[in-house]
């Protein structure tokens, strides 16, 4: 059985690194967004990627849902969307005098929810049951979505004008939280030349199918986490619930609500990820470092104070993981 998976993981981290060089043949740079992205995809977890306009987040997106063998829905969303708009809406038709279902496009395997915070909170909302129980209900039917299902979501941040702030709920389904930065320049000097240059933009082709993906999720939940991990993982989510329990007194005053046992879950399930894409058919502590501030910086309330201190839940996160004890 061992060697099985261990055959499974290099089988696998082969496919998701021919998937990343043809993304990568659009994309520049962005390398850890990208790889992030490929960690939601394999944890089978929605992903949120923030950053300013212009950073590559929908051609990232796009680019990905591109090279793999699924339907792709993209909802741009806008202050006077309702959620019909997302998930669809109930047809009367007079002559049968009966309902019938026009399905939103929330009905595929890849949905871009792009710029998400610019609707209101009741739209935002339209997705939780969709992302959580993988299902919609329209009147007095309720309707499977397509496997895999992931949502990939971009935001602005929210001091930018017309923008929402997502409700504490929605936010802790998504499993990652990714904070997208500006390019180097020698990268910046590459998009112009692929973008602007005089040849035709570059396209992705197919590289993945849906069942490969499903396959692959299916290794990811061999892989072996040892009990002293488990435990590394919940004292790290721990400490965001109670600093002064952990020995971290100075770090209350910046936390009002800390990271809930969702958080806990999907540090294993991320870590799992990264290990088949390391090669690897059982998870470090290591693993568990390397993608903590994804999983819980939108989990993490700060308080008043930290604002006021410019201190944001990344320095939290970065504390807390200095602080507990490495097995």
């Amino acid at each position: 059985m061992s060697d099985r998976l261990t055959e499974d993981v290099t089988k696998f981290q082969g496919r998701f690194a021919s998937l990343k060089a043809e993304v990568g043949k659009v994309l520049v740079g962005q390398d850890e967004m990208l790889h992030r992205l490929l960690l939601g995809l394999l944890a089978g977890g929605h992903v949120l990627l923030e950053g300013v306009p212009g950073l590559a987040k929908t051609l990232a997106i796009r680019t990905l849902a591109d090279a793999l063998d699924g339907t792709f829905s993209r909802i741009q969303f806008t202050p006077d969307m309702l959620p019909g708009d997302v998930i669809g809406t109930q047809i009367f038709n007079p002559r049968e005098g009966n309902y019938s279902i026009k399905r939103g496009p929330v009905f595929g395997n890849f949905i871009l929810a792009d710029e998400i915070n610019r609707a209101p909170a009741k739209v935002q909302s339209a997705l939780l049951e969709a992302m959580q129980e993988q299902q919609v209900t329209l009147g007095d039917q309720t309707m499977k979505l397509a496997e895999p299902f992931l949502v990939l979501a971009t935001q602005n941040p929210i001091e930018q004008e017309g923008t929402y702030p997502l409700p504490e709920a929605q936010l802790d389904r998504f499993m990652l939280k990714i904070k997208v930065g500006y390019p180097t320049k020698d990268e910046e000097v590459k998009i112009i030349d692929r973008m602007a240059g005089s040849g035709s933009e570059p396209r992705a082709s197919k590289v993945l199918t849906c069942d490969e993906i499903l396959a692959a999720r299916d290794v990811v939940r061999q892989i072996f986490v040892d009990d002293k991990v488990k435990r590394y993982a919940v004292d790290v989510v721990s400490a965001t619930r109670d600093p002064k329990a952990a020995g971290m007194a100075p770090l209350a005053s910046l936390i009002d609500n800390g990271a809930s046992v969702r958080a806990s879950i999907a540090l294993i399930k991320v870590a799992k990820a990264q290990a088949l894409l390391s090669g690897r058919s059982y998870i470090s502590p290591h693993d568990v470092k390397t993608i903590a501030h994804d999983v819980l910086r939108h989990r993490i309330l700060a308080s008043y104070e930290a604002e006021a201190q410019g201190k944001t839940t990344d320095h939290v996160i970065a504390q807390i993981l200095e602080n507990v004890l490495v097995p």
